[in-house]
């Protein structure tokens, strides 16, 4: 990834994400965060939403079925990853031309929220079609283990 540029986007989900294989056997989950910056409106002296953006996110693999798992509509995230095109054909003959956010890393802002972090094993995303994923919370759920988080041999 030398010499590429790396985009970071805050924002909402705005549905739950799609996760499907590929044609080719891979796995991708797609979903749109929007952005909607806040902007300070000095005749009136309060703060107004700004024009939103909607970017297109894809996450490949692991990440993939990872996103499948955590995310959910409403959730703020941060996402990060490569700008590419996105053109395509409709089944009607149409093209279609946007881009999308390629991710590289994507995460829960915990800026409004708090999350419980569980490291995955490698090559354990998912089994027969079932995660192998196993305990956790629901985004901003918090379990009290009596345990330091951050202290499992990571």
């Amino acid at each position: 990834m030398a010499g590429e540029t790396t985009l970071t986007i805050i924002g909402n989900l705005t549905a739950d994400p799609e996760l499907r294989n590929t044609q080719g056997g891979g796995t991708v989950c797609s979903f749109t965060v929007a952005s909607t910056p806040r902007v300070y409106n000095r005749q009136s002296g309060q703060y107004e939403d700004g024009p939103a953006l909607f970017m297109r996110c894809a996450a490949w693999r692991d990440l993939a079925q990872h996103c499948a798992q955590t995310l959910a509509k409403g959730m703020r995230v941060i996402a990060s990853g490569q700008l590419k095109p996105n053109n395509y054909t409709d089944q009607q003959g149409q093209k279609h031309y946007g881009v999308q956010l390629v991710l590289d890393e994507i995460g829960p802002s915990l800026r409004f929220a708090t999350a419980t972090v569980q490291r995955q094993q490698q090559g354990q995303g998912f089994q027969g079609g079932q995660p192998a994923y196993q305990g956790g919370q629901a985004y901003g759920q918090q379990q009290d283990t009596g345990q330091d988080p951050w202290s499992n041999n990571i």
